[in-house]
């Protein structure tokens, strides 16, 4: 768990512009295990109506899905890259994120903060979300 406070963050009423204008999230460490909180978002947002990718370095599917190694393996577009990995790694997925060209927000999960990654993914045009679950905030707005 990082301490960190995010300084480069959304809003609310950010959120539900971003939940309104994704179609495809990439889930970052989409764990294959049930039991995993990765697993759980990624099923609530298969089923809001949301096209997932899960990112995962085994496995040939999650959930009914292709499975990719990396962020820069698929071969679409990518609206969100929604991270569930350590603060150490965010900064390098949202190097790729960048690299693609292609997408629009980067979402931390809860707990993960990386502000200096965060405000180089701002600067680069992206959206930022940090410290927030999707499946949480997505079930508060559109409840």
């Amino acid at each position: 768990m990082n301490c960190e406070m995010p300084t480069v963050n959304s809003n609310t009423q950010q959120m539900k512009e971003i939940f309104q204008k994704t179609k495809t999230i990439a889930i970052i460490g989409c764990s294959p295990d049930t039991t995993k909180a990765s697993n759980n978002v990624a099923n609530y947002l298969i089923n809001a109506g949301f096209n997932v990718i899960p990112v995962y370095p085994k496995e040939e599917t999650i959930l009914g899905q292709k499975v990719y190694r990396s962020l820069s393996e698929i071969p679409f577009k990518v609206d969100m890259v929604d991270i569930f990995r350590k603060p150490e790694v965010i900064a390098s997925v949202i190097d790729e994120a960048i690299q693609r060209g292609d997408v629009d927000t980067v979402w931390t999960q809860l707990g993960l903060v990386n502000n200096q990654a965060a405000q180089k993914a701002k600067d680069a045009g992206m959206s930022v979300v940090q410290n927030h679950c999707t499946k949480i905030e997505h079930r508060a707005i559109f409840k």
